[in-house]
């Protein structure tokens, strides 16, 4: 204080030797008068959270890359049916009156035909799509589901012993055998498959954002929010879950990988979808019956490389803007 005070006394000291009546001194001073109106304006930054995500997001090259391609590929599986020279995925091409079977990739079939004769390049697309849809229809319904049921699970004490015995007792529940027994008893289908997966793949998603709000709940702008009498729903929207987003965006960015793996498994061991309707995972069956020919090798190994690329780019993307829209990474 004794340091403090010396400063103050010497900067006083050194105001009072100023003559404000030199012109050259006066001119390092300039007087003004009080406004009671500025007085009560505030200063603010400007800051907007998703203008900051996306810019640190698209500040980097590697996202853009990886962003780009996904883009450029979802495009081309959504619209591969309506270009020119395109093949029906179910019809089966013959020669004369033998199917074309197992005909290794060619300027006609780009991907080759399969055992009863199916063109691979439409039935990979076609598959693709359809386990995609599956995919993100699920992820969806899991992110939402264990976002809310998360967000009270955390939030409101009162129901924290009820969420937790519900989770431990359906957690303990193996996913994969759940899954399974759903798949076998109820019809094959896309809905069934969709079912098996949010049965219960929303509890990871939930524990997370309970995991999460018990941390920064009883944080000082929270405490002056429920005392100033902010609802809780309020709270939760505004003050917690943009926290969150970069949380709830890695780990739906990798649930649909896991999704996929799920339906390639189903499919793999009988349980997915019928053979009638192209998916990766009946793909990825058929080529490995024949895998172990070496003229046909090539039937598991486009189906998996087309399931490599998109878990791949799902999660790079996902890492990516997971770390854009951290509150923590932005300036």
């Amino acid at each position: 204080m004794s340091w403090i005070n010396s400063i103050d006394i010497e900067s006083r000291f050194k105001l009072n030797d100023i003559d404000l009546e030199d012109p050259n001194e006066s001119k390092l001073f300039k007087f003004i008068e009080f406004d009671p109106q500025r007085a009560e304006k505030t200063a603010a930054t400007g800051y907007s959270y998703w203008k900051s995500t996306f810019k640190l997001f698209f500040s980097k090259k590697s996202s853009r890359i990886v962003l780009s391609f996904l883009c450029l590929l979802l495009l081309f599986i959504i619209i591969q049916p309506y270009l020119p020279n395109q093949k029906d995925p179910i019809q089966i091409f013959k020669e004369g009156n033998a199917a074309i079977r197992n005909a290794k990739p060619n300027s006609e079939f780009l991907f080759g035909t399969n055992a009863i004769g199916q063109d691979l390049w439409a039935r990979i697309w076609s598959g693709t799509r359809t386990t995609l849809f599956i995919g993100i229809v699920s992820v969806t319904v899991n992110a939402v589901v264990g976002i809310i049921i998360g967000a009270i699970w955390g939030y409101v004490r009162k129901v924290d012993k009820i969420f937790t015995e519900i989770y431990n007792v359906l957690n303990n529940v193996p996913t994969t055998i759940v899954r399974m027994l759903i798949a076998y008893i109820l019809r094959p289908s896309v809905s069934t498959l969709i079912f098996a997966m949010c049965l219960t793949g929303w509890l990871g998603m939930a524990k997370w954002i309970r995991n999460l709000i018990i941390i920064v709940r009883d944080r000082e702008y929270n405490l002056a929010s429920r005392c100033l009498g902010t609802p809780t729903k309020r709270v939760i929207t505004k003050n917690l879950l943009p926290q969150l987003i970069s949380v709830i965006l890695l780990d739906s960015a990798i649930s649909i990988p896991d999704i996929i793996g799920s339906e390639v498994f189903l499919s793999y061991i009988g349980l997915g979808l019928p053979a009638s309707i192209p998916s990766l995972g009946n793909l990825i069956n058929e080529g490995r019956r024949v895998m172990m020919v070496p003229t046909q090798t090539y039937q598991i190994i486009f189906p998996s490389i087309v399931v490599a690329v998109i878990t791949i780019s799902f999660y790079a993307l996902g890492n990516a803007f997971s770390d854009a829209s951290d509150p923590r990474n932005h300036v």
